[in-house]
């Protein structure tokens, strides 16, 4: 079965690191902290979902921190990161709204990179260790989520899946797409990256368009 190839996942998980690790680290310095804080968020962007992930497998120790190409894949976005920093700090000086512009949107495109990869990355794995179909969604769906939320909270922001505009739903669609594929014995390279074009293709979508979540209407109690 093609979700049980390890480099299938290996590949897509190390992709997902990188950008989620770019975005922590921009995150960082649009929080205006050092470079010991830029490392810690790149580390807890690209790891958090997938030692999440792997925890609740049971396949421990995570590879997060057992890989180390997983390691060494953190340790490159945070050297990219470092790199730029000084650009990012001159063009504060000049253009503070640029910069928070231009960093906010990289943030939220490498994010979108980042949730397709380690949803359909996710859901692989969970399929991959015989985890219930239901689980397999949600391990997905966490996987993708996961990191940004620890990435968000520890900056103190309210993270991304928690706002109106569509975050989580992308994910749990692709995790949903690549369980059924393999319950159904139709799993394949061509189902797997078409997945992962699905929620990417969505997740910029919500992003260009401004598309949001259902909301619950005011009550007219609230609307007074």
């Amino acid at each position: 079965m093609i979700a049980a190839s390890a480099d299938v996942r290996l590949a897509l998980d190390l992709v997902g690191i990188f950008v989620f690790a770019l975005s922590g680290g921009l995150v960082a310095v649009r929080a205006r902290l050092d470079l010991f804080g830029v490392a810690v968020l790149a580390w807890v962007s690209g790891l958090g979902g997938g030692i999440i992930r792997d925890v609740f497998l049971g396949d421990v120790p995570p590879d997060g921190i057992s890989n180390p190409w997983y390691v060494v894949t953190v340790v490159a976005a945070g050297l990219v990161v470092f790199a730029f920093h000084g650009l990012y700090v001159d063009l504060s000086r000049h253009r503070p709204k640029l910069r928070l512009d231009r960093i906010s949107a990289s943030v939220k495109y490498l994010d979108a990179v980042g949730l397709a990869t380690f949803a359909v990355a996710g859901a692989l794995k969970a399929v991959a260790l015989d985890a219930p179909p239901l689980a397999a969604v949600f391990v997905g769906g966490i996987t993708a989520v996961g990191g940004g939320v620890i990435r968000d909270v520890l900056v103190g922001q309210v993270p991304e899946v928690l706002r109106r505009e569509l975050y989580a739903v992308p994910a749990l669609l692709g995790a949903t797409a690549v369980v059924v594929a393999a319950e159904v014995g139709q799993l394949s390279f061509l189902v797997i990256w078409s997945t992962l074009a699905l929620v990417l293709g969505i997740r910029i979508a919500a992003i260009v368009f401004d598309l949001h979540a259902p909301t619950p209407s005011p009550s007219r109690g609230d609307a007074a």
